[in-house]
């Protein structure tokens, strides 16, 4: 603590002691009544005790739910829905589970096919 620190405290303990010395013995009376009941009841509302607590729970199960994912398979489906065919040329392979698999059964053919079909092309 420095000497600017110390010399600044002893100068406010002083103010407060000369300050209390001149309040009137009602006003120090109310002061000391109100200083004894607000120590004496440090009580919280009811709902101020549950807030905090239940905002807490709710966090708490709010990350949960944001972290957890059940480990299952998707849903199957219904009868109801369609089952919708890419008519799209592109590029890539059809997938395994939807390709015909009478596709994967000369795949040599397809492979020259695909060889002389360049060939032939260019001019």
């Amino acid at each position: 603590m420095s000497q600017h620190d110390r010399h600044l405290e002893r100068r406010a303990r002083d103010l407060y002691l000369r300050a209390s010395r001149d309040v009137d013995p009602t006003t120090a009376g109310r002061l000391r009544a109100a200083r004894r009941t607000a120590l004496a009841s440090p009580r919280e509302s009811l709902a101020r005790r549950l807030v905090l607590p239940a905002g807490a729970f709710a966090m708490i199960a709010l990350a949960a739910l944001m972290v957890w994912q059940p480990a299952g398979s998707p849903p199957a489906p219904t009868g109801m829905t369609e089952h919708v065919v890419d008519t799209e040329p592109n590029d890539l392979p059809p997938d395994a589970d939807s390709a015909d698999p009478a596709l994967y059964q000369d795949l040599q053919f397809y492979s020259w096919l695909a060889y002389n079909d360049t060939r032939t092309s260019r001019p």
